[in-house]
Order: structure tokens, then C-alpha cells, then sequence
């Protein structure tokens, strides 16, 4: 188990004979630790905590071990009980890998992976320029007078929001260029509400649908399904599961788009509402269809089939 910081690193280390992981503390160095794990013989398994450096350590240290976890930190609630420290984190991270009880966060080195760098940072562009679009609609609104600080604020604003608009058309420009080059995301375009941008983004997050085994955990990962909570044979309700906010923007967005047009998937939703499914059920089961077809796409690097839906009305809804 690794803890990693700009100033020390903390390793913990066990055997199948340890009762207890041995634990040291250094400071960072990358070619140490690397001749540190070379040391070890047999099969080697490490993990260390989702953070800014874990793909960067995951991609450094991949050919030094036989396989690396990054783990949840949220799910490590015995990281969170007694005194805190990188040593004492470390040996707690050892304990829960020796038990199996990580929940590994994917981290891969398919080149697919590199699409999430330009996703991620086109993210940051909508969410900045919206922000500043949203904060000169409440100037305007609060300064109708227009003072000498409100104008200032109001230029300064003006051109983060033309930054904006032309930082945006260029990555747009380039998600068009990898979606002509990529047959996934080619494919993705192809279902009814999904545009470039959401094929784009789709691919960029799954990276590899094969991690999921199911249908079922991919809507899980999606937040389309929820939990039911049972204890002594009684029903406490349900709960989201954590779960990733890109992918379920873009299948509610793709469902709402799908049903305002005459398309397969908007026959599908008139056979819900006509067998007595209930509105926004029936759009609900539309964004799990979506997901579902485009998962096994994904997973299967097949086209789309528009009237899959009347094979599997039973099982989507």
C-alpha cells in the first residue's frame, strides 16, 4: 500500500505469513520506489487512494507490479476511526487489500483513456462560461443604474463570455474531428437523441465497457436504478447509489431529445404510455433503454438496431 504526497511517501508491505504490515516512511522519490518494488518476489499486488497523481503513479508503476488498485477513499471507512497519518493510513490501506475489501476506482492505459483529458477540460469551459453568462444576467438585473463598478464588472465579464464562445467552437471542433475518427463514438451517434458531444462523452467515460459484467451495473453506474433497502423482511424504501453524473445527463438528455422527434425510440414511448405506464416512468424507462443498447454497443463494437425495444419491452421497463 502506498500514500503519496509531494514531500514523503509511506509504504506498508505484507506477506501471506504477516500478522501485521511492516511500515516505513521516506521521502518522495519515483526511481526508488520503483527499485523498491522490483525488489519483491512472486506475485505483487498494490494499491494506493484516488487522487490527482494516482493515473500518473497507476501509468509509472504498472510494469513494476503485477497488478495496481486505485481505491475508493470514500469506501475506506476505517481510514476515518483513530489517529491519522501517512504511516498509519498505509498500514490500514495494507489490511484492507490483504481482506479484499477495496472498491477499485477503473484506471486503465488504453489510449481511449487520453479522450477523458479533452472531455474533462471542455467540461470546465461550459461550466465556467455558463457561470459567467449566469453572473452578467444577475449584474444586469441588480445594477440597473449602472454604476462605475458595475460597468467595470460588466466588461471584465463580457470578455471572460467571448473567451468562452471561442474556446468553446474549438473544442467542439476538435470532439467533431475525434468523432469521425472513432468508430465508437461513430457508432453512439447513430441511436436516436445522442449528438457528437454526447457520443464523445460516452465513450470518454465507459472507456471499456467490459468492466461492467452486466447491463444491470452499468445503469447502476449510471444512476438510472436505485437500491432497495431491506432489513428483517421490511422495505426501508430506496437509495441512489453513487454514481456518474456525465453519463446520466447525457441518457436524460438523450431521452428527452429522443421523444420530441418521430424515431423508433419515440414509438417506444407511445407503446408505454398506451400500455398505462405512467409519464415520467415511461421517460424513465426510455433513458434505461438508451443506456442499455448503448452499453451493448460498447461492449460488443456493434450498430445500432432501432426495434431492439420490441424484443426486450419486458425487461426495460
Amino acid at each position: 500500500a502506498l500514500e503519496w504526497s509531494l514531500k514523503t511517501m509511506a509504504i506498508a508491505h505484507m506477506s501471506r505469513r504477516d500478522d501485521h504490515p511492516r511500515i516505513f516512511e521516506r521521502e518522495t522519490d519515483l526511481k526508488e520506489l520503483k527499485q523498491y518494488l522490483g525488489s519483491f518476489k512472486g506475485r505483487t499486488i498494490m494499491t494506493l487512494e484516488e487522487s490527482g497523481t494516482a493515473h500518473w503513479l497507476y501509468l509509472e508503476l504498472l510494469d513494476c507490479v503485477a497488478r495496481i488498485i486505485v481505491c475508493d477513499p470514500f469506501h475506506n471507512r476505517l481510514l476515518w476511526h483513530g489517529p491519522k497519518t501517512d504511516k498509519i493510513d498505509a498500514g490500514k490501506l495494507c489490511e484492507l487489500l490483504r481482506a479484499g475489501l477495496l472498491k477499485e476506482v477503473y484506471h486503465s492505459d488504453n489510449g481511449v483513456y487520453e479522450l477523458r483529458t479533452l472531455v474533462s477540460a471542455y467540461q470546465d469551459v461550459v461550466c465556467a462560461g455558463v457561470r459567467a453568462l449566469n453572473q452578467k444576467r444577475a449584474l444586469t438585473l441588480g445594477h440597473r443604474d449602472k454604476g462605475k463598478s458595475a460597468s467595470f464588472i460588466g466588461e471584465m465579464l463580457q470578455e471572460h463570455i467571448d473567451l468562452y464562445r471561442r474556446s468553446k467552437q474549438q473544442y467542439e471542433r476538435r470532439l467533431a474531428d475525434v468523432a469521425r475518427r472513432n468508430t465508437l463514438v461513430r457508432y453512439q451517434r447513430e441511436i436516436d437523441g445522442i449528438g457528437t458531444i454526447g457520443a464523445v462523452r460516452i465513450v470518454a467515460t465507459v472507456v471499456d465497457a467490459r468492466r461492467f459484467p452486466c447491463a444491470g451495473k452499468y445503469l447502476c453506474y449510471c444512476g438510472l436504478v436505485t437500491h432497495e433497502k431491506l432489513s428483517g423482511g421490511r422495505s426501508y424504501g430506496r437509495r441512489k447509489p453513487r454514481y456518474n453524473r456525465v453519463l446520466k445527463s447525457v441518457y436524460k438528455t438523450a431521452a428527452l431529445a429522443s421523444i420530441r422527434g418521430a424515431n423508433p425510440i419515440r414509438e417506444f414511448y407511445d407503446h408505454l404510455l398506451a400500455q398505462g405506464v405512467a409519464e415520467h416512468n415511461a421517460r424513465h424507462a426510455v433513458a434505461r433503454y438508451i443506456a442499455r443498447i448503448s452499453y451493448g454497443m460498447l461492449k460488443s463494437g456493434t450498430r445500432y438496431e432501432p426495434y431492439r425495444w420490441k424484443d426486450e419491452v419486458q425487461k426495460v421497463i
